[in-house]
């Protein structure tokens, strides 16, 4: 079983987010942390607030990666308008309702200590990609920068 893990992927002027983990839960949370990456050092984020954050895709033919590409709009639109960076997520997917709930921890932005290296303006459906690994899961797409 694969530890859950974030990276970025190359992809022209844009940067590509992938989140990796046991569990699709798992693999949405490191998503948003790898989002996270690109503003700042996610483990430089101080969990001082908690935020609550949901999402819906309902319908009888769910389109997880759709799910992916609101879950990380939401944490991209709770940053820029509460001024905040996150850096821990607990994520719950619930497949069979295309619903997610998730708990954001994380500070308001702190110029000199976050040192923020770009603004990320959306999640994009470019290589948005949900799916079971050989030992997890894999959340990825490419984030407008």
């Amino acid at each position: 079983m694969q530890n859950p893990r974030w990276e970025h992927f190359a992809h022209e002027a844009d940067v590509g987010v992938r989140g990796l983990g046991p569990s699709l839960d798992d693999a949405f949370a490191q998503a948003a942390r790898a989002l996270t990456a690109v503003v700042t050092d996610p483990d430089a984020v101080e969990p001082r607030e908690a935020v609550a954050l949901r999402c819906a895709e309902p319908g009888a033919e769910i389109e997880i990666e759709v799910l992916l590409n609101d879950w990380l709009n939401a944490v991209i639109y709770e940053m820029a308008t509460r001024r905040m960076v996150f850096g821990r997520y607990e994520v719950h997917v619930d497949q069979a309702a295309g619903t997610l709930a998730a708990t954001a921890w994380g500070e308001p932005v702190d110029r000199q200590r976050h040192a923020p290296a770009a603004e990320v303006k959306g999640a994009t459906f470019t290589a948005l990609r949900v799916a079971r690994t050989g030992d997890g899961w894999l959340a990825q797409c490419v984030v407008d920068v």
